[in-house]
């Protein structure tokens, strides 16, 4: 995981969906690094090839573009959704610095193709993740889902 992500992971994740020969493409995170640091973005678009495309779809002005044309009402509850799913598993009892935000952290707006792409594909309601999916020509079809026998990795102490 160091290799696609460019760096040694500072949290627990799950490798949540998969290519149809293995290899991965989405994490989920733990809401909190081992050191305790939230952790606002719970998926995590792994893949080389879709992180390119995604990033050179962001540079041609995508960010913009998914703001003018994806429905604001259905982005605001997306975002809630997230933020509810991501919450619900950060311990009752815990007291500290909790994660905030919807996908990317953001609580509106776009912030981040790549999480949205990222949580679509691991089968999230994610209007702008279906977005990027028509922009950039993925079926999420074309993906194994493993949301629920994703075995828990644990990641590494360090910078982020």
């Amino acid at each position: 995981m160091a290799a696609l992500l460019g760096r040694m992971p500072a949290g627990d994740f799950s490798v949540v969906v998969r290519s149809a020969a293995g290899a991965p493409v989405v994490i989920l995170n733990a809401p909190l690094l081992q050191d305790g640091t939230p952790m606002p973005t719970r998926y995590w678009l792994v893949d080389p090839d879709l992180r390119r495309r995604v990033s050179r779809l962001e540079s041609g002005g995508g960010v913009s573009a998914a703001m003018r044309e994806v429905d604001p009402e259905l982005l605001d509850e997306a975002h809630r959704r997230y933020a509810l799913e991501r919450d619900r598993e950060i311990d009752p009892v815990h007291r500290g610095p909790r994660p905030s935000g919807g996908v990317g952290g953001t609580r509106q707006g776009v912030k981040c193709l790549h999480a949205h792409l990222a949580w679509y594909l691991a089968g999230g309601e994610d209007p702008v993740g279906s977005w990027v999916a028509a922009r950039i020509d993925v079926e999420r079809g074309s993906y194994v889902i493993d949301r629920v026998g994703g075995r828990r990795q644990e990641g590494f102490s360090g910078t982020g």
